[in-house]
C-alpha cells in the first residue's frame, strides 16, 4: 500500500497514542510544504479522508451529503499494523532547495 509522506506522518503521530486524536495535531506536519494556511487544512483533510476510506482510521465528526467534517480520528487494528511498519522505516530528510557543494 502506497502512502504519501503526510499520510505516513499522520500514522506515526497516531501510533503511540490510544483513543481519539484531534485533527489540529496534524496541521503542524504539513506547514513547511504549504504556502497558505488554507492549503494546510485542505491537504490534511484530504489525507485523513483517504486514510479513512482505506480503513486505516476511523473518523469522528459530522458528515453532510457532500462532505466530511472530521474533528478527530482513531487508528483501526489494520491501521495499527501499518503504522507499526511505517514507524520502522527510515524517514526521508526534507532536503528540497538545498545544494551540496562538493
Amino acid at each position: 500500500m502506497r502512502l504519501s509522506r503526510l499520510q505516513k506522518a499522520i500514522l506515526r503521530s497516531c501510533y503511540p497514542l490510544r483513543g481519539r486524536v484531534e485533527r489540529t495535531r496534524f496541521h503542524a506536519l504539513n506547514e513547511a510544504e504549504a504556502t497558505r494556511a488554507q492549503d494546510v487544512v485542505e491537504a490534511v483533510t484530504k489525507a485523513l479522508e483517504r486514510l479513512v476510506d482505506r480503513g486505516l482510521l476511523v473518523g469522528y465528526g459530522v458528515r453532510t451529503k457532500e462532505k466530511w467534517f472530521i474533528h478527530a480520528v482513531r487508528l483501526t487494528p489494520e491501521g495499527r499494523r501499518v503504522a507499526r511498519r511505517v514507524a520502522g522505516e527510515q524517514q526521508r530528510l526534507p532536503l528540497r532547495g538545498t545544494q551540496v557543494d562538493s
